[in-house]
């Protein structure tokens, strides 16, 4: 269970944070509940230099349907999936998953909201601070995928099925020799040296009529045979991009869960907008490509690959 919330103040230092991870405003609507572990959060993707690789993390988790509302954060609809110490956590008799000495004068809450805030840009406009743009401060360096101890413990902490690993690993070696052959002759490559699953647009990434799509709506992901007419050759559409984890979710049929209208950027904390742009539900990156990263982040989908299904 998530611990009361004095018992969590007592574990920040004067910025709200615990080993540089923040506690947010938006986290304390989850203050003594009942809640299961989804993931451990021993890596992660690298959201901010945008490198490819993945950072480590000690003691934390990503506990089941705890996303962040956005709404203390000028309501950013990302929905990410937040980290939690476990000295944020207990068993069920109360102990703390991870003992940590109290601090003498926690933050309070209304510390938490001033720690949403960075310094305003040069256009004045406001940029803000969450855990996603607090990456790097809470994590530390790059992890090699050929680090063997991560996908042991991938299996060993129950994050991903043995079978699931061995195939992600497959693949994982099967696009190093690809990026590796791309200095070949062209009659020596497989598909020209793309990676797995194979992925290149073949349209010139129009608008399609729009959809109108509203949350609750019931619609089917199209075909990778339909999709990749809406792409140009670097697959995105419009400056979107459709990433290979959307892949498995072709032919699937799910609702829809909001319309998205403006996000963080987390690099910058500026907020920015968005248009044609939905997140469905239970539809998330399940990282099959990307060594099994366990953050779950919502892919972000344009009408163009979706289609309404009519329902009696």
């Amino acid at each position: 269970m998530v611990r009361g919330k004095d018992q969590i103040l007592a574990t920040l230092d004067k910025n709200g944070r615990l080993g540089g991870l923040p506690f947010m405003p938006e986290m304390l609507a989850f203050a003594g509940q009942e809640m299961r572990v989804f993931k451990r959060a021993d890596k992660t993707c690298d959201t901010i230099e945008q490198t490819g690789t993945r950072r480590r993390l000690e003691k934390t988790v990503h506990l089941v349907g705890a996303r962040c509302d956005g709404s203390a954060h000028g309501g950013c609809q990302a929905g990410c999936l937040l980290f939690f110490r476990e000295e944020w956590l207990a068993k069920e008799d109360g102990t703390p998953l991870a003992e940590v000495a109290e601090v003498d004068s926690p933050p309070t809450e209304a510390d938490l909201d001033i720690d949403t805030q960075q310094d305003p840009g040069a256009d004045g406009e406001p940029r803000y601070r969450c855990q996603t743009t607090e990456l790097l401060n809470f994590t530390s360096g790059g992890l090699s995928p050929y680090d063997w101890s991560q996908y042991v413990t991938d299996v060993r902490t129950g994050n991903e099925r043995l079978g699931t690993v061995l195939r992600g690993l497959l693949i994982l070696f099967f696009n190093i020799v690809q990026r590796r052959t791309r200095r070949l002759p062209f009659w020596l490559r497989i598909h020209d040296g793309d990676e797995y699953p194979f992925l290149r647009g073949t349209g010139p990434s129009k608008a399609p009529e729009p959809l109108n799509l509203q949350p609750g709506e019931l619609v089917e992901i199209k075909s990778k045979a339909e999709i990749l007419p809406t792409l140009k050759p670097n697959n995105t559409n419009r400056g979107m991009v459709f990433d290979a984890e959307m892949l498995p979710y072709c032919g699937k049929q799910a609702r829809v869960q909001r319309r998205l209208d403006r996000i963080i950027d987390e690099p910058t904390g500026r907020m920015i907008t968005l248009r044609d742009c939905l997140i469905l539900e239970d539809v998330y990156c399940r990282a099959l490509y990307h060594r099994f990263c366990p953050r779950s982040i919502y892919p972000y989908w344009r009408e163009a690959w979706l289609r309404r299904v009519d329902q009696p």
